[in-house]
């Protein structure tokens, strides 16, 4: 109905600028018999006579002048408001909603964002953090999202952003002053461990994997929490073990403040995709920002 309505008051705006139904209708590419019958049932439904006609001419009455001094900028607004909109399309500008795991905003996108802003300075990113596993792009409104692979629902389309990634189980040489290694995910059920919560999901268990062993821990300790980085400054202090991501453990390994264990545990797996409703009119900006990332 709406874009019916739109068809014909800009028949009738032709029809007023042209003075004639035939000229109009070439302009617009519509019979002038067309024309005349949206019109005049246009008329017939506000009740009011928008044109004189005759044999010879076509003239506004002042109804029609007054309709036409409304109508003229309102469509013209219209009308570029959608060559605007259009413009996305081919032009990276605009906003980019995006919901990410909060390390995925670490490892993934803070990396890119100085090449991403450099290139595409009419893009605006606007990034919310979350630790929930799957989120409704839709219903949040968001454009795309970024979050470890297995946290995506099968129906979007997924761009890989990182390499595969591994879990590390660690703790601080203080700790293993006083605690044995584990040589088994078993024997966790004797450690003090940092536990971690995934968002309404609820508290992590750690998961691992050998050969064709799998086994998901329920640990405890002193200390839950949603924030990687309190779970790693915890574990550097020692008040526990940690499940982690290597790349999150790697410049502590290195610095000999935390040491790894159970590493046969934890193979690789899928690391992080940006992922995304539909590649049907896909926005420039979008389009751009998965190329940027693409790994």
């Amino acid at each position: 109905m709406v874009r019916d309505e739109l068809n014909v008051l800009s028949a009738f705006l032709a029809v007023a600028e042209e003075r004639s139904f035939t000229r109009a209708g070439k302009r617009l590419g519509v019979s002038s018999s067309a024309l005349s019958h949206a019109i005049r049932g246009l008329e017939e439904r506000i009740g009011v006579r928008l044109l004189a006609r005759t044999t010879r001419s076509v003239a506004p009455t002042d109804a029609g002048e007054q309709l036409i001094a409304r109508l003229r900028p309102a469509l013209g607004d219209i009308r570029g408001a959608l060559d605007q909109v259009s413009g996305l399309r081919d032009q990276p500008a605009g906003r980019v909603r995006l919901v990410v795991s909060p390390l995925a905003a670490t490892l993934v996108l803070a990396p890119k964002l100085g090449q991403f802003a450099r290139a595409y300075p009419d893009v605006v990113l606007d990034v919310t953090t979350t630790n929930e596993g799957r989120f409704d792009l839709v219903a949040g409104h968001f454009d795309a999202g970024i979050h470890l692979g297995e946290f995506i629902e099968r129906d979007m389309i997924a761009v890989r952003v990182s390499p595969d990634q591994r879990a590390a189980i660690v703790g601080s040489p203080r700790y293993f002053a006083s605690h044995a290694r584990p040589e088994s995910p078993r024997d966790l059920t004797h450690h003090t461990c940092l536990n971690f919560r995934h968002g309404s999901a609820g508290v992590y268990r750690w998961e691992f994997d050998k050969g064709d062993q799998s086994l998901a821990v329920a640990v405890n300790g002193p200390l839950i929490v949603d924030d990687a980085d309190i779970m790693i400054r915890a574990a550097v202090d020692g008040v526990g073990l940690a499940f982690m991501l290597e790349a999150q453990a790697a410049p502590h390994l290195a610095s000999g403040a935390l040491v790894r264990v159970l590493e046969d545990w934890c193979p690789p797996f899928a690391g992080y995709f940006l992922y995304y409703p539909s590649r049907r009119q896909q926005p420039a900006a979008l389009s751009a920002l998965i190329e940027t990332l693409r790994l």
